[in-house]
């Protein structure tokens, strides 16, 4: 059967969270999570639609990709078809034809696993490696060690506490409460958390959101972010661990985080909250 490119309609984006769902394993590299679909609905349903494409082969799903700003297409592929070649060089072919709804012209990335054929393929027509991500991942089978602070579960009433603490820790940006209730209607948020951290002057000081990919599967932290104002005192510690155990209470076998390997900062907060890291991986680049 031939493998067909579509971009699904509202009511179908939650069949590629579903796929990207049952491809989470802890036994694969980090790839595209439902999580990240979810945390993207911020923008509304309409505009998440618009950014999501899937590939089926025979009605099933072998491929999503998720437009995450301009040039930049994170893919996700079905473990079994990591290193199918007619799954690999259609993905390429519909990548570089904007027409099909594809990547732009001029520079654009890939974000695709290690070991993927699509790696391959895109190199040999001359993608180069771009700048270094860090996965890190940890294990969520022994206890979590207590944050030492209140942590507060984000409800549709304290969602411009979080909006707030979100605008704060991002340089530029707009995230407002409108941005959370979208998100939150959204099918992926069922399975996720927004918490937020409190010091003991109950100032609210950091935020995290957690997204579940179902018992027994990696969960994912996106974002996690520390207002300006109360930065190294440890709060991003203590919000990862809120956010570690929540993806536990969940049922989730694991927890998965990918920051820029030149932010040292952020590297470390996630190794002092037992965060192990998985190497280093690069995104591809196309050149203008």
């Amino acid at each position: 059967m031939a493998i067909v490119l579509r971009k699904p309609g509202i009511d179908e984006v939650s069949d590629a969270e579903g796929a990207l769902r049952g491809w989470q394993s802890d036994g694969t590299p980090t790839q595209l999570h439902p999580g990240d679909l979810g945390w993207f609905r911020r923008l509304g349903a309409l505009a998440t639609a618009a950014a999501v494409r899937t590939w089926s082969r025979d009605g099933r799903i072998v491929a999503v990709g998720l437009l995450d700003g301009p040039g930049l297409l994170r893919l996700a592929i079905a473990p079994d078809a990591w290193r199918d070649e007619e799954l690999a060089r259609k993905l390429v072919a519909d990548l570089a034809a904007p027409d099909r709804g594809g990547l732009p012209t001029g520079r654009a990335y890939v974000e695709a696993s290690p070991g993927a054929l699509i790696r391959d393929l895109l190199r040999e027509d001359g993608w180069r490696p771009d700048e270094p991500w860090t996965p890190l991942h940890r294990d969520l089978g022994e206890p979590v060690d207590d944050p030492g602070v209140r942590i507060e579960t984000v409800g549709p009433s304290r969602a411009e506490v979080r909006a707030a603490v979100q605008r704060a820790a991002f340089e530029g940006s707009a995230f407002t409460a409108g941005h959370w209730h979208a998100m939150a209607a959204g099918p992926a948020y069922a399975d996720a958390r927004c918490l937020v951290a409190y010091d003991d002057q109950n100032d609210a000081v950091a935020t995290v959101t957690v997204w579940s990919a179902g018992p027994g599967r990696p969960g994912l932290l996106e974002p996690l972010g520390v207002h300006r104002r109360h930065r190294g005192r440890g709060h991003g510690r203590a919000v990862a661990l809120a956010a570690v155990a929540a993806l536990r209470e969940l049922g989730a076998s694991s927890a998965r985080v990918c920051t820029p390997g030149a932010n040292a900062a952020a590297v470390a907060t996630y190794r002092s909250a037992g965060f192990r890291g998985r190497g280093e991986v690069r995104d591809l680049r196309r050149d203008a």
